[in-house]
C-alpha cells in the first residue's frame, strides 16, 4: 500500500505543478478559475489518499469542507462570468 500511496502522491503533485502553471500563465480569469477549481480537487485527492495509506478517518471533515469550498467557489466565479458577458436579462430591459 506504500508503493500505490508513493506513485499517487507523484501523480498529484505533479497535476498540481501543472495546474499552478496555469493558474499563474492563464490568459482569461475563466482558465485561472478552472485550474483553482482542477488544484482544490487534486487537493481533494491527495488528502483522501493520505487518509486511505494511513487508515484514518479523521480527514472525512476537511475532504468536505474543501468540496464544499470549492463548490461555491466555482459557483460564485460562474455567476459573476455569466453577468459580465451574457445577455441582458429580462429585468434590465425597457
Amino acid at each position: 500500500m506504500n508503493t500505490v500511496g508513493i506513485i499517487c502522491g507523484i501523480i498529484l503533485g505533479l497535476a498540481g505543478a501543472l495546474c499552478l502553471v496555469r493558474i499563474v500563465r492563464g490568459p482569461t480569469m475563466l482558465d485561472r478559475t478552472v485550474a483553482t477549481d482542477v488544484f482544490v480537487a487534486i487537493t481533494i485527492a491527495a488528502v483522501g489518499v493520505e487518509a486511505a495509506v494511513g487508515r484514518s478517518t479523521t480527514t472525512v471533515p476537511v475532504l468536505l469542507a474543501l468540496a464544499l469550498v470549492a463548490f461555491l467557489g466555482s459557483v460564485s466565479i460562474a455567476r459573476f462570468a455569466a453577468r459580465d458577458s451574457g445577455p441582458p436579462s429580462s429585468q434590465e430591459r425597457p
